[in-house]
């Protein structure tokens, strides 16, 4: 197993790093997050620029053709800025499901999201229904009309078209449908992590064979395949988040004195720097090794991640408390990205399933 990265992917990894660094400083992004937008409109044309939106879609759809380990890689640095432009929802969940299917329409599609015209949302969470998306009780009836109730839709007040995991006749379906069509209502806010999602409920909207992307085996091979992509992507950007934590702390440890020297030199603060260390370095391991078996679609892609996000769940969030405690009162204010780092982590574990959830599907 080859654990190097590509000159082509240390490029990628230097190149986000130099535009996070100038473009993106923590006061941009705390100005994004304050203003009347969930996203800042520039940056993501930048995005469009670099080609980052057109990572992960084939060479045939007009993308790049890269795969999971540059969407780690981007994540991972996405991690340290506390990025919070819609790439997971717009690109990775719905874009790459596209990219997957046999969608006739999807090529026109894809284009316009890699121009960054277009924004696509994949709501498939309902209320009540846990981590199970495979049985919704939105669905569509004899009539060809949608009724139900998503949560959770990642940037569903910005986006131009959604992707529904419905019933029809019992059988397992993904549409897509334009957000301002008759019967579709909206209701957004804001997560703790400067998100935008919604709850998007569906009243006798009309639909048609053309909004069908996929039914049976073949839309919950798309729809599962695209949630374990998008928990390794998060999951990558936590272990971003775990690094930063380290250092940062590691750095205002060394720069704060206390009784005329620096706290870093006090041994029991030394021993928590330490196992902040163990854990980031344990959860990097970790992510190479789903990111790789993703990457070459082995038969445990999914059980390989789902440990990753479950240790990410529990190490992640304890990373993040020992940064902040180990600021002491300066770690829970807002002027500084300690206290952000935890509002992330608590995000993170949330979305997809949490730490117990995963613990479970990656049979440990």
């Amino acid at each position: 197993m080859n654990l190097n990265y590509s000159d082509e992917q240390v490029m990628l990894r230097e190149q986000i790093q130099k535009f996070c660094e100038t473009e993106y400083d923590f006061y941009k992004r705390e100005d994004i997050v304050k203003s009347n937008d969930d996203f800042d409109s520039n940056v993501w044309n930048l995005f469009a620029e670099q080609g980052w939106l057109s990572m992960p879609f084939s060479e045939q759809s007009g993308g790049l053709g890269f795969g999971p380990i540059e969407l780690s890689i981007l994540f991972e640095e996405f991690g340290k800025a506390l990025v919070i432009e819609p790439y997971l929802s717009t690109v990775v969940l719905a874009g790459s499901l596209l990219d997957n299917s046999t969608f006739s329409s999807k090529n026109d599609l894809i284009e316009q999201i890699c121009s960054g015209e277009l924004h696509i949302s994949l709501a498939y969470a309902e209320a009540g229904k846990g981590y199970d998306y495979l049985t919704p009780n939105t669905s569509i009836d004899k009539k060809g009309l949608l009724n139900g109730t998503k949560t959770l839709v990642l940037n569903g007040a910005n986006s131009d078209k959604l992707i529904v995991a419905c019933n029809r006749d019992n059988i397992f379906n993904l549409i897509i449908l334009d957000t301002k069509t008759d019967g579709v209502s909206l209701n957004s806010f804001s997560t703790v992590d400067g998100q935008s999602c919604s709850e998007i409920s569906f009243e006798n909207v009309q639909l048609d064979e053309t909004n069908i992307i996929a039914y049976g085996d073949e839309a919950i091979s798309l729809i599962k395949d695209s949630l374990n992509l998008a928990t390794l992507c998060v999951s990558a950007e936590a272990v971003g988040c775990m690094e930063s934590c380290y250092l940062k702390t590691l750095q205002y440890t060394k720069d704060r004195e206390q009784f005329g020297q620096p706290i870093s030199s006090f041994q029991v603060l030394q021993h928590r720097m330490v196992d902040m260390f163990i854990e980031s370095e344990l959860a990097k391991s970790l992510l190479i090794k789903a990111m790789l078996e993703v990457n070459n679609r082995s038969d445990d892609m999914y059980k390989h991640v789902s440990a990753l996000k479950s240790y990410i769940g529990t190490s992640g969030k304890l990373s993040a408390k020992e940064a902040v405690q180990l600021h002491g009162g300066m770690g829970v204010s807002e002027e500084m990205m300690i206290g952000h780092y935890l509002k992330k982590m608590i995000s993170i574990d949330a979305l997809f399933g949490n730490a117990d959830y995963h613990l479970k599907q990656s049979g440990k």
